[in-house]
């Protein structure tokens, strides 16, 4: 099974684009995949992917219920199947509360005699509801900053994708989030590996060539190099679709740097694929 998170502490370079874009490609290559959004942002995947939900409904079951030990349904009901089959736990307003939720759960627990991770909690969500059986890929749509919705996923999940932005801001997100896996695995004694890292929105310019041979040479894998593609993501936000089908059926006309970008997502796709040892799979669409 493959299963990771897009993580970066800079916000605007992609992260629940490339989450949104994976998750397609993986789909579309044949692989039963689980999305889930545990952003609180408005623009995550939940309002990429568009389904009917409404997620500030206080007494509809979502994933903050099952955290805590008190869901409304099963698991499996949470579940909206979006674009290509890509089956999407959507984002709740309660995600807000979740530090306060997990507190109050370790509080009453401790008076009880009885231990608790605020950490651990999706990976037991996870593991209780049997999705190794069901699904071939898990993607987290995680909160970017420290704290318990991104520790609960990185717990859970164990690997990131870091879309990185070619700019001495990016390389001082890389470094920051290196001190931030370091500091999660002396916490909770979880190992946390980076599959890939992601240059997002790359002009070529001779600093950013400087830093991507930086990068490479800390041994990190880049294993593509995206390009800037503004009109492309904005049109996927707009019509609520991946680039896939943003190209397919909203572009009068195919732009080969468009075509490129897709293929070198899917390359992506492929990379992550072979590093969990997936059988090979075709893509169908």
């Amino acid at each position: 099974m493959l299963t990771y998170t897009p993580v970066s502490e800079a916000g605007g370079v992609g992260k629940t684009t490339t989450a949104a874009t994976l998750a397609v490609s993986h789909a579309r290559a044949g692989y039963d995949v689980l999305a889930i959004d545990m952003d609180t942002q408005n623009g995550s995947l939940t309002y990429f992917f568009g389904p009917d939900y409404d997620r500030g409904n206080p007494e509809s079951d979502n994933l903050v219920r099952h955290l805590v030990g008190r869901p409304n349904g099963e698991f499996q009901a949470l579940t909206h199947e979006v674009e290509h089959g890509v089956d999407l736990i959507p984002s709740h307003n309660m995600l807000e509360d979740i530090h306060e939720f997990l507190l109050n759960e370790k509080n009453q627990a401790e008076r009880l005699g009885e231990s608790y991770s605020m950490y651990h909690q999706l990976h037991r969500v996870l593991q209780e509801a049997n999705v190794r059986e069901n699904y071939d890929v898990i993607i987290v749509d995680s909160a970017g900053k420290a704290g318990p919705i991104l520790y609960n996923a990185l717990v859970a999940v164990r690997n990131v994708v870091i879309p990185f932005e070619a700019t001495a801001k990016g390389q001082e997100s890389i470094e920051g989030l290196d001190d931030l896996v370091d500091g999660l695995e002396g916490s909770v004694g979880a190992d946390v590996g980076v599959l890939a890292v992601v240059p997002i929105g790359y002009k070529d310019t001779r600093d950013q060539r400087e830093i991507l041979g930086e990068l490479r040479e800390s041994g990190f894998a880049v294993p593509v190099v995206i390009g800037e593609r503004g009109s492309l993501i904005e049109g996927c936000w707009k019509q609520q679709c991946s680039p896939y089908t943003y190209v397919e059926n909203h572009r009068s006309r195919k732009r080969e740097y468009e075509l490129e970008t897709l293929d070198q997502f899917d390359e992506l796709a492929r990379h992550l694929e072979r590093q969990a040892k997936l059988e090979t799979s075709e893509v169908t669409a």
